[in-house]
């Protein structure tokens, strides 16, 4: 969401501030659930067995000490343009500003493209235990999952803003689902027939040792903990931000590493060892497993299936609508092509970049379908946390580099050892040994993805060099605006 509104006039004025502890809260909570709890959870206990909980609070430990730098950036630079402003005050080099705004839409496109393949597998499950004979197959999720993208496309180019009680109601639909698994887990305990002793039980399928086996499941854990860094973008819309707004992100971070440390336990104590690793339908999740196993006579397991298309469709939209922002951005700006920022006449959507980011998203789903051993979920969920890392490191780096600048009074100041050790981990879960062999495909996609914006930015500066102008950012401040 832009952190600026304009008149009918082109002038720009404040946003008003609406957002008090409560809703702040719900919004990041909101922002953090959703589809990275359905799509991780059976894997990453895979690789640990009974103590998948571990991993999650591995994962909420970086993400929190990436949290305090941007706590202190936000203070200092509140615009929507986050990571790459950040990396822009600290360095001042275009093309590197570039790379990091343009990373940050390949994690909108992958992550969009992951929901896609969740919400494909759970609708037609849903839909065939309401009527029999519904194609749950590999090609009937691949088409209602490109159907899905596609429906994203239409629906941004209608032209959607971000609605805060929108997001409450979906953050509270979210929140029941996971609650739901929680109960059944309990439940199944409490009558005798789930086993809570697995909780501390490591397991290693490839005879990892624990830091090994941990270091690798914490990498496939990430994905679930991103998405907290979007609500630095609410900043200006929040009353006595500098008060309330690190409070908000701490307890908030807390609140999902909680659930997301439930729902391991209720899965390693309600699915049997040997099949936490194949679920009945692998892009589906494994939390589907827990509702039927653990609560077969209730027919919970009907409705499951659509409160998670309803969970991670709202996230899909939203990094859609964020990548597709930030391709028009940077377009105007004259970093990537021109022709990128051209808008509908009468709907103002950026329609060549939705045209744009849709296309990437769609080429990424069918080429992980066809030319992978993984799954789409398995594959993008971990691009997006490996863009994200990388990400997060640069702005690890930077809150350090821009100490220079003179603190806000009353901000937010993190003590330089977290900045510091939230660099040191990012960089660390960067790395091949955070991987498994198969799930390495990874740095192909993201390389890929790179690849096409360095490409269209050689392009434009080509462009832009023969007609003397340049390949510079004129306001990076405003760069995410809408």
């Amino acid at each position: 969401m832009s952190l600026t509104e304009q008149d009918v006039n082109g002038t720009r004025t404040d946003l008003k501030r609406v957002m008090g502890p409560g809703l702040l809260l719900l919004f990041i909570v909101g922002d953090i659930l959703g589809a990275g709890v359905y799509a991780v959870t059976g894997r990453l206990a895979g690789q640990v067995g009974g103590i998948a909980w571990l991993p999650f609070l591995v994962a909420f430990a970086v993400a929190a000490l990436t949290a305090c730098s941007y706590l202190e950036l936000v203070a200092k630079y509140p615009q929507a343009a986050g990571a790459a402003l950040y990396t822009h005050q600290a360095f001042g080099v275009h093309f590197v500003t570039f790379l990091v705004a343009f990373t940050v839409v390949c994690s909108g496109i992958t992550s969009a493209a992951t929901s896609s393949g969740l919400l494909a597998s759970n609708l037609l499950i849903g839909l065939d235990e309401l009527a029999d004979a519904v194609p749950t197959g590999d090609t009937a999720t691949l088409v209602v999952a490109l159907g899905f993208m596609l429906l994203l496309a239409l629906v941004n180019l209608r032209g959607v803003g971000e609605s805060v009680k929108f997001n409450v109601v979906l953050t509270l639909v979210e929140m029941a689902a996971l609650a739901i698994v929680i109960a059944i887990g309990f439940a199944t305990v409490a009558r005798g027939d789930g086993d809570l002793s697995r909780v501390t039980v490591f397991e290693s399928p490839q005879d990892k040792g624990l830091f090994a086996a941990v270091t690798v499941a914490t990498a496939i854990a990430f994905f679930s903990m991103v998405g907290f860094e979007d609500s630095v973008n609410m900043v200006e819309e929040t009353k006595d931000p500098q008060r309330i707004f690190p409070r908000a992100m701490f307890t908030g971070l807390g609140i999902a590493v909680v659930i997301y440390m439930l729902v391991a336990v209720s899965v390693v104590a309600v699915v049997p060892a040997g099949q936490i690793v194949t679920p009945k339908n692998p892009e589906a999740g494994i939390l589907l497993d827990v509702v039927r196993v653990g609560a077969p006579d209730v027919p919970i397991d009907k409705i499951f299936p659509f409160m998670t298309v309803f969970a991670v469709a709202n996230t899909a939209l939203i990094n859609m609508l964020m990548a597709s922002r930030l391709v028009y951005g940077m377009a105007n700006q004259g970093v990537l092509p021109r022709g990128l920022g051209q808008v509908l006449p009468v709907r103002r959507s950026p329609v060549t970049a939705i045209i744009f980011t849709t296309a990437l998203a769609l080429g990424l789903i069918v080429l992980v379908r066809l030319a992978s051993d993984n799954t789409v979920v398995a594959a993008l969920s971990g691009t997006t946390a490996l863009l994200l890392l990388a990400v997060f490191s640069v702005v690890n780096v930077a809150v350090l580099v821009l100490r220079r600048d003179p603190a806000i009074p009353g901000g937010f100041r993190a003590p330089t050892a977290l900045p510091v050790a939230g660099a040191v981990a990012c960089l660390y879960l960067l790395g091949p040994w955070a991987r498994l062999e198969e799930d390495r495909i990874q740095y192909k996609i993201a390389a890929g993805l790179l690849a096409v914006g360095i490409v269209l930015w050689l392009i434009t500066w080509a462009v832009n060099r023969a007609s003397g102008g340049t390949s510079e950012f004129s306001d990076v401040e405003h760069l995410a605006d809408d």
